[in-house]
């Protein structure tokens, strides 16, 4: 458990062996269908800044800044790293929203996934496949209660599981990078609750 107030966040960093990143890293890249969509970021619409995909069981409908996604269908592969995971968290998903940063351009902005159909207290199981980056957390209030900003470092094969109230209370990122970087591939796993 890292040392954050108001939240839980536990980071594996040998959740998968290097030769089994390296495979699926190489597998999903290949095999998932990627798209590069259109957001609304503080009232335009510009293109997303990483490639997205998002898999899942029928009905886990998924909607955040503006845009709806409706799931894949499982692919063999992510399967197979779901139940992994599953067994990991000690919980069940039923959706996986997948995010390619091709290179150091690529980036995440400051967020919190707290859209109505993930619940009150998610639980969020991210993968990172490939190149390392940084993953930033920060307070949502900076004022209560007064505590610093953490950086961690999301190597291949790394687990990392933000759970009870952890969006809540926390913003986080993958920010730009001016170093030179090779791509990442990002799985973040969720529950939707549908009707």
């Amino acid at each position: 458990m890292l040392p954050l107030p108001a939240a839980e966040v536990l980071l594996d960093t040998e959740f998968l062996p290097a030769p089994l990143a390296e495979q699926l890293l190489t597998e999903l890249t290949t095999g998932i269908a990627w798209r590069q969509e259109p957001i609304k970021l503080f009232g335009k619409q510009v293109l997303q800044p990483r490639l997205t995909a998002w898999y899942g069981a029928a009905g886990a409908q998924y909607s955040y800044s503006g845009l709806t996604w409706q799931p894949l269908p499982w692919t063999p592969a992510l399967q197979r790293l779901r139940g992994q995971v599953e067994a990991a968290c000690h919980t069940s998903f039923n959706s996986v929203l997948l995010n390619l940063y091709r290179d150091g351009q690529d980036s995440m902005g400051w967020h919190a996934d707290n859209e109505p159909e993930l619940g009150a207290a998610p639980v969020i199981a991210s993968v990172s496949l490939g190149a390392t980056r940084r993953f930033r957390l920060r307070p949502r209030d900076p004022q209560r209660p007064p505590h610093e900003p953490l950086t961690l470092e999301l190597a291949s094969g790394s687990l990392l599981v933000m759970r009870g109230p952890t969006q809540q209370h926390w913003l986080h990122a993958v920010p730009k990078t001016a170093r030179p970087v090779g791509s990442r591939l990002n799985l973040t796993f969720r529950r939707i609750i549908t009707a």
